[in-house]
């Protein structure tokens, strides 16, 4: 992005996003309001999930349905060992990545030898495979989850239980992701994902193995996804198989369609949305009847199928007509 597509409508509003979150510790500070500091937290967490699907989804044309499963697995990475009273963060987020990675990779083989809906059905078997894997993990809590008594602990001085600090290590995180995909996309490994959605024979026929590149973006996906799920075992101190369900896949394929798939603010865009709206929905819905509230998830899925059958292209869509 260069100077010019910054001094545009759609650049400004991206700039103002990213200063927004950049400035969210000392908004909530001055306002006292430390509530909203744990929303945006979880919005940062939930975005770097959504960059890393967006990475296949929206630029490789994986629609992954299991998704979730790699928060999960990230997650209990940090979990199980303060369950054995191992506290070192430098363990904790290796072992998330290169358990994920490894999910990946096993997962990724069979599934991408598919296409379609059939892709999409079996990414959700395995993700169901994993989470009726940990039901069964007594040990661990089986249903009723695992309690994390103790943060990841990093160097001295840096005290990742303090919610601001935590909340910088979350924001560092994500723009470290927005990086890393945004150099994927754009390079001659991008350039072949990209192709290979649009036409994987041609690409075949042109001499790029399409198979390798794909896996190789969906571990790359998987591993970034697991990091996220350590941060949000960090945030939570409490997780749970529920947490890598099939519906919190769908959750995260609707973010970044919301936000704009194949776009790199889009998937900020679609989480923040799909956070802030079932966040204050019932309570805007409590103000014309009362306990009306408790009924949001009507409106709100209404809101998500007219966003993704009128807005083509999402949020981000929608930035680009008006920037035209």
């Amino acid at each position: 992005m260069n100077a010019s597509d910054i001094l545009t409508p759609k650049g400004l509003i991206a700039a103002a996003v990213i200063l927004l979150l950049a400035v969210m510790p000392v908004l909530t500070a001055i306002a006292d309001q430390a509530f909203y500091l744990d929303i945006a937290t979880r919005i940062l967490i939930l975005a770097i999930a959504a960059v890393s699907l967006n990475l296949i989804l929206g630029y490789g044309g994986m629609v992954s349905f299991g998704h979730a499963a790699f928060i999960g697995i990230g997650a209990y990475a940090v979990g199980i060992p303060i369950y054995y009273d191992e506290y070192s963060g430098w363990l904790h987020f290796p072992l998330a990545i290169a358990v994920s990675a490894l999910y990946a990779l096993i997962t990724g083989a069979i599934s991408l030898r598919t296409k379609g809906v059939h892709f999409i059905m079996i990414t959700m078997a395995f993700s169901q495979m994993v989470f009726f894997l940990f039901i069964s993990l007594e040990e661990y809590g089986g249903d009723d989850g695992l309690l994390i008594w103790s943060d990841s602990e990093f160097v001295d001085g840096v005290d990742v239980d303090d919610p601001t600090t935590f909340y910088y290590l979350c924001f560092i995180s994500l723009m470290g992701a927005l990086f890393l995909v945004h150099r994927i996309v754009n390079s001659r490994f991008g350039r072949v994902i990209r192709g290979s959605m649009s036409n994987d024979k041609r690409m075949k026929a042109l001499g790029y193995p399409t198979y390798g590149y794909k896996l190789t973006a969906y571990v790359i996906s998987g591993a970034i996804c697991g990091y996220a799920g350590a941060l949000m075992g960090n945030f939570t101190n409490f997780i749970s198989p529920e947490m890598m369900g099939w519906t919190r896949s769908g959750e995260l394929i609707f973010m970044v369609v919301l936000g704009g798939s194949g776009s790199v603010m889009g998937p900020i865009y679609g989480v923040l949305s799909f956070l802030l709206l079932e966040e204050f929905l019932p309570d805007f819905m409590d103000l014309f009847s009362k306990d009306a509230g408790i009924y949001w998830h009507l409106p709100f899925g209404i809101i998500l199928v007219l966003v993704v059958l009128f807005v083509r292209g999402g949020i981000n869509g929608l930035l680009d007509r008006w920037n035209r």
